[in-house]
This record gives C-alpha cells, structure tokens and sequence, in this order.
C-alpha cells in the first residue's frame, strides 16, 4: 500500500468515527468515504528546501477571530509539469512546544482547483522538518481544514504567497457543492 492510499484509508477512518471526525452529526449519518482524487506520481515531488532565518512570528488569519501564532520557518521549490513553483512552510509556536509535535510544518497552499473542484480554503499538507536542504511533498496527501466541513472549527487561511498558479488535482476534493 503506497503512502497515499494509507492517507487515504486513515482519513476515512477518523472521518467515520463520530469521536475523532470534524463532519456535523447530519453529515456523519450519510458518511461513507471522502472524493479523492486519483493518485498520480507526479504530485509527488521532492522539493528545496530553504530554511529562513530570522523570521518574526504573527498572528496568521483564521475563519475566526482566533490568530494562532506561527512563524515563516521556510521555502520550498520544485517543479511540476514544467513549471517552477515556491511555496512558504509554518510552525505554530504552541504546537511546537508539544514533544510529538516539535519537528511538524504546516504547508497549506490554495491552486486553480481551489473553489471549483476542491475546497475554496485551499488545502494542507503536514510536514515534518527536513534533516538536509531536500524535502519530499505529496500532493496526493493533501487535505480539507476542518472548517471545510464543520463551522464550529476556526482554520488558519491560506497566505496570499501560498497561491499556485496551477491546478494540482491531488488529494481530497471538496466535500460539499
């Protein structure tokens, strides 16, 4: 099983249980798995990795009032179908400070997908901080924030630098039309 079929099996999973899933309780009911779209190894791409330095932490945008403290700990590049791309990654300082949650980036990014077939919010990918100057991305794990299902959650926005002019049809699709 590739790494994006497991993403794929694992979400559903926590999808499905009414503890860990984000879907109100009328969703829930008719729940049965998310629209993926199909894997493709061309999403799956092993980027530069730049660390920033000096980078001073804000407060990044929500669908709330709520401004959770991150910090701009990186860029990555790389190229799919021919076109070179740069994307910022995050660290939320609170979360950081949690053991399991020391070495994880934050990549959310929005494309031309976003609003059409995937969700309006862009999407995100989870990290984990690169040893060396490389870092592999799969597009094919991208995911919905929580809010794309539920408004009682509060998720960050994507920064405007994170816009790919490009359509990455990878991971999940939008849940709702």
């Amino acid at each position: 099983m590739s790494s994006a079929q497991k993403f794929q099996k694992e979400i559903n999973a926590e999808y499905t249980d009414a503890i860990t899933s984000p879907l109100t309780k009328e969703d829930l009911v008719s729940f049965t798995t998310l629209d993926f779209y199909p894997i493709n190894e061309k999403y799956f791409v092993v980027a530069q990795f730049t660390r920033t330095e000096n980078e001073k932490p804000f407060g990044m945008k929500t669908s709330t009032d709520r401004e959770p403290l991150y910090v701009k700990y990186g860029e990555v590049e790389f190229t799919i179908d021919g076109k070179a791309l740069k994307l910022n990654v995050y660290k939320n300082i609170e979360l950081s400070k949690k053991k399991e949650y020391k070495n994880y980036l934050f990549l959310p990014f929005s494309d031309l997908t976003s609003g059409n077939e995937s969700y309006i919010g862009g999407k995100y990918i989870d990290l984990k901080t690169p040893k060396g100057n490389t870092i592999a991305i799969d597009f094919n794990r991208s995911y919905n924030p929580y809010c794309a299902y539920n408004y009682k959650y509060s998720c960050p926005k994507v920064p405007l630098d994170n816009d790919l002019n490009i359509a990455i049809k990878a991971g999940v699709k939008k849940f709702h039309d």
